[in-house]
């Protein structure tokens, strides 16, 4: 135990992977936040979105599908996804050959929000991550292996 009275093996909270992984995202998940308040998407409005903007030039997309696709909570994504489609930035289909699904499709005006935020995502990110430098593709890399799972 150290002397603060957490029992960790961490002799400084600045060591541990978790808790920076924590502050760097809260951080990140603000700077995205301001970034597209303009646009009055929330950052996984955008996500989703965009995710769908780009799966669907594949042919439908389920909602399932889609939140395997970005990694989030089927609930959650089904509460998005009536906010967008309240937007009129998306649609629910019949699905053509699976009649207890329905299909989703970005409308034209989706589209259109979908590719001027990304922009603006994207142009964040560079902003945020400019520090690493050259180091940004090994961090990017990383990401990618943790997320496979190891």
């Amino acid at each position: 135990m150290t002397g603060r009275g957490l029992d960790t093996s961490f002799e400084d909270a600045e060591e541990s992977p978790g808790l920076l992984l924590w502050q760097v995202t809260n951080r990140w998940q603000a700077a995205q936040r301001a970034a597209l308040k303009p646009l009055g998407l929330t950052h996984v409005q955008f996500v989703l979105l965009a995710a769908l903007t780009w799966l669907g030039v594949e042919g439908p997309v389920t909602q399932k599908l889609l939140a395997d696709y970005v990694a989030t909570d089927p609930m959650m994504t089904s509460q998005v996804l009536r906010a967008l489609e309240a937007a009129e930035l998306v649609e629910r289909q019949p699905h053509p050959t699976d009649r207890r699904a329905r299909a989703l499709r970005v409308t034209a005006a989706g589209r259109e929000l979908a590719n001027r935020a990304v922009r603006v995502v994207e142009e964040c990110d560079r902003d945020y991550f400019e520090p690493l430098g050259e180091l940004a593709t090994p961090f990017t890399r990383s990401l990618q292996r943790l997320k496979a799972g190891g």
